[in-house]
């Protein structure tokens, strides 16, 4: 992979201060000493070519606080680019660390580390003064190198791999790598008791946090602690991936009855007290701080605040009410600070799919919305560990028997009206173009994406081997595209869906892992009205016999009968993916 840290070049020994040397009594009047509000130690941990990473340890030598910042300036061209148990802000030359939400309380005598990546060219000269809230800090055992940087960069280029050892409290370049992932028991239970079902019942699929009950658990199912635990047990020694959907925004999902949740449009209080910060207390107990929990943020929402609002065909009031207030985008950048914000937690956020975003005219503005949602109430673009695509749908991740830039008689397959001018024609190519326009609006570009492949399988015997007759260009698509939906935004328990992609790290460039955030079996919504007591609604693209609207081209909803409630098991849509897996099962 390619992303942020590369692996080490060299290694400074640190002067260890005042330990392993004797140290000179301090006078009883030295003023000086007794006024020093704290006691800093900063230390360069590796370095390479054009970067170090750098821990600094913080000793609170005064009465205690409840948050605290470290102020310092860097004497060469330094650059921090990214920081861990710290928010780190730079203006210049100057730096302010602040404390992150959970290591805010800082006793008399207490310490708190917290560390850095950065960039740099020339010397990398360890700064002499530091602050705590502004007084003045005493340097003792400043971890100034006893082999001091090279004045010029080294010639030789760091390896592209990044190092084995991350630094202490960071983030690996992608959670995936070398790790298992965590299999949620409820879910595998009812998938190997189907027909067929053993053959992915072993596969790790989300834990769904689909409304504030869910976080303590509700109606038999595991709660987000007792999945944590369990996934301490099926750790081991070795690394362990947990995943988990953030899903309860106010107004969720305005364009989809189906999905509706608990919360109303004004509830964004609601959805950071008794939501997000009930489930980060979960997250940041030390007991858990072995694993490496993934986040799906709020699937379904932002694209919305593009697509579906006024100006378009396919606007709903309720749209148009969510990008009013702005309690999607206040959610959001609330969710991706408080999570963010935790050691061993990587937030991923929605990002629809190609059917939905593929689109010229919804790229660019999606890429500046997401950037502003990401810079938004307390966020930073370092919140955000990457995106996802294709969660909860059907999009095939590769078309193999035609691409973007064919053409038919010098027809382009663009003017298809399946394709419809799309800029691409499945997952994989899709997340790939995205990712570089999101770079190009300000994101790092290290940034990764995950693919979710529950049930974009496509297979069967109606799956096919070529290309469709040149005859004409809508022949050549219709008849080559794995992709069997009758439209592409058909969304609903689709009808010759299958398994798809067994999850895996590292599939392809850019790409963190394809994974299973939808666990295959679950429903998409009800197929007619059933009460309920989430806030779910009746939508009529989950009803087999509903002929379509606006966002579906006017086509028949394609949808599977007699379905339960979004989230609820689905039989007969299991069988059906299996039987339908591509690659096919064993």
């Amino acid at each position: 992979m390619r992303r942020t840290r590369t692996a080490l070049l060299s290694a400074f020994a640190m002067v260890a201060g005042a330990a392993g040397v004797a140290s000179a009594m301090t006078p009883a009047n030295d003023v000086s000493a007794a006024a020093a509000a704290c006691t800093v130690k900063y230390q360069v941990q590796s370095s390479w070519s054009g970067g170090f990473t750098a821990n600094v340890t913080l000793i609170n030598n005064s009465s205690a606080k409840s948050s605290w910042k470290v102020g310092w300036t860097f004497a060469g061209n330094q650059k921090v680019s990214q920081g861990w148990n710290s928010k780190i802000t730079q203006s210049g030359t100057a730096v302010t660390a602040a404390n992150e939400s959970y290591n805010g309380n800082l006793g008399s005598g207490a310490s708190v580390s917290f560390g850095f990546n950065a960039t740099y060219s020339g010397t990398n000269a360890v700064p002499t003064a530091f602050t705590l809230d502004g007084a003045a800090c005493d340097t003792d055992g400043n971890g100034t190198p006893t082999t001091p940087p090279p004045t010029d960069p080294p010639t030789t280029p760091p390896p592209t791999d990044p190092p084995t050892t991350p630094p202490p409290g960071s983030k690996v370049d992608n959670p995936y790598a070398g790790a298992k992932v965590y299999v949620n028991p409820d879910w595998s239970a009812k998938a190997a008791a189907e027909p067929g079902g053993s053959k992915i019942s072993n596969q790790p699929t989300g834990v769904w946090l689909d409304r504030i009950a869910a976080i303590n658990g509700a109606n038999g199912a595991k709660g987000a602690r007792e999945h944590l635990d369990e996934a301490l047990k099926q750790k081991g020694s070795g690394e362990l991936a947990i995943q988990f959907v953030i899903y309860n925004l106010p107004g969720r999902d305005c364009a989809a009855l189906a999905s509706n949740g608990e919360l109303g449009a004004t509830e964004i209080d609601k959805y950071k007290t008794q939501y997000i910060d009930p489930i980060a207390a979960i997250f940041k107990d030390p007991k858990y701080a072995s694993l490496r929990i993934v986040t799906t943020i709020e699937v379904d929402s932002l694209p919305n605040l593009i697509t579906n609002v006024s100006g378009r065909d396919t606007a709903t009031a309720m749209c148009d009410t969510m990008k009013s207030n702005g309690n999607y985008v206040k959610g959001i950048g609330y969710a991706l600070d408080v999570l963010g914000g935790i050691p061993n937690v990587y937030n991923y956020v929605d990002a629809g799919h190609h059917g939905w975003l593929g689109w010229d005219t919804n790229l660019g503005p999606t890429a500046e919305l997401f950037k502003t949602t990401a810079t938004s109430n307390g966020a930073q673009l370092s919140d955000v560990h990457g995106f996802i695509v294709n969660t909860a749908n059907y999009s095939a991740l590769k078309e193999p028997n035609f691409k973007i830039s064919d053409s038919v008689n010098g027809t382009s397959v663009r003017q298809s009206k399946w394709v419809d001018w799309n800029q691409s024609v499945d997952e994989l190519s899709f997340a790939q173009m995205f990712r570089e326009k999101l770079i190009q609006s300000g994101f790092p570009s290290n940034i990764g994406f995950l693919i979710d492949t529950s049930r974009n399988g496509w297979g069967g015997s109606a799956r096919p081997t070529a290309a469709g007759p040149t005859t004409s260009v809508d022949n050549y698509v219709n008849g080559g595209r794995v992709d069997r939906r009758i439209h592409l935004g058909n969304w609903c328990n689709q009808s010759g869906a299958g398994i798809g992609e067994r999850p895996k790290a590292n599939p392809e460039p850019g790409i963190d892992a394809y994974v299973w955030i939808k666990p295959p079996g679950e429903s998409d919504g009800a197929s007619q009205v059933i009460d309920n007591d989430e806030g779910k609604g009746f939508d009529r693209m989950c009803d087999p016999t509903y002929e379509g609207n606006a966002r579906n081209g006017n086509s028949k909803s394609g949808a599977l009968p007699n379905a339960p409630l979004s989230g609820k098991w689905f039989s007969a849509q299991f069988q059906q993916l299996v039987a339908n897996a591509y690659p096919p099962l064993p």
